[in-house]
């Protein structure tokens, strides 16, 4: 195939058994070949050497098939299947074709949000006015109140009041035909939700706040990960992520150099 190349058989050795890997050739065998027409060997796709799972176009044509639980799974099967499950056009399609949506728009803080898409994943944004309650508000979407409360982490009807808004679990999947989904990271619910606005759409305030939030927890996973790396306190990997303008591999080199530095100066 003109898409295929030799070098992708490498991406695929995970796949290979461990007895073959160093054979020059590929023993057939019953559950991968068979034989038809007086001798003509007929490779199988069950053969992990099948030369389609190396084709980008091939292997997106199939994977695009796939439930989005299982295109997760894809991606762990080799670093080719890694690259062409775990593309976002893909993920976004897989995410939204079982329940119709027109548009998911957001990036997500972690690339786990793309491994599940059920009904619980969505939620509806509701708008506080006087006189919302918990209770008339369940009645108006049809669900329960303790559905509404677990999802908002409240512990009481009285936490309505010092909110903005109320996420809604969705109870009729209906409801997100030709929508079209935010993702966002909801401060009180502490998850990141895809929000349908039956109105309008997000708010530009709480949207930068959203963002903010985000790029804040974007930054502490970040220094978190340097001060793992670096085995020093958490103030030292925030000076060499300030300093580096916030790349981690530069603030890792930069920590190198000081270190080598403090070493051949007789410090440590």
């Amino acid at each position: 195939m003109g898409c295929c190349c030799d070098d992708d058989e490498q991406l695929l050795q995970p796949l290979n058994p461990s007895d073959i890997q160093n054979s020059d050739q590929i023993p057939p065998s019953s559950s991968s070949t068979s034989v038809v027409n007086g001798g003509d060997t007929v490779i199988s796709p069950m053969n992990s050497n099948f030369s389609a799972l190396i084709c980008h176009d091939t292997l997106r044509a199939i994977l695009e098939k796939l439930a989005l639980p299982d295109l997760a799974r894809a991606a762990c099967v080799c670093r080719i299947w890694n690259l062409v499950a775990s593309d976002r056009e893909m993920q976004t399609k897989a995410f939204k074709d079982p329940w119709k949506i027109k548009d998911v728009i957001g990036d997500p803080t972690s690339g786990s949000f793309w491994r599940d898409n059920s009904l619980s994943k969505f939620a509806i944004s509701h708008r506080i006015v006087r006189g919302d309650n918990v209770a008339s508000l369940a009645v108006k979407y049809s669900v329960h109140v303790m559905d509404i409360k677990r999802l908002n982490n409240m512990l009481s009807d009285h936490g309505i009041y010092s909110r903005d808004r109320l996420l809604i679990p969705i109870s009729n999947p209906d409801c997100l035909i030709d929508g079209t989904c935010y993702i966002e990271l909801d401060i009180y619910a502490k998850r990141e939700v895809a929000v349908l606005y039956l109105e309008g759409g997000p708010d530009p305030k709480l949207t930068t706040m959203l963002q903010r939030l985000t790029s804040e927890r974007s930054k502490k996973k970040v220094i978190d990960s340097l001060r793992r790396s670096m085995q020093v306190d958490g103030e030292t990997a925030q000076y060499y992520f300030a300093v580096s303008d916030g790349d981690p591999r530069s603030a890792f080199s930069e920590f190198s150099e000081d270190l080598r530095w403090e070493r051949e100066a007789g410090f440590t």
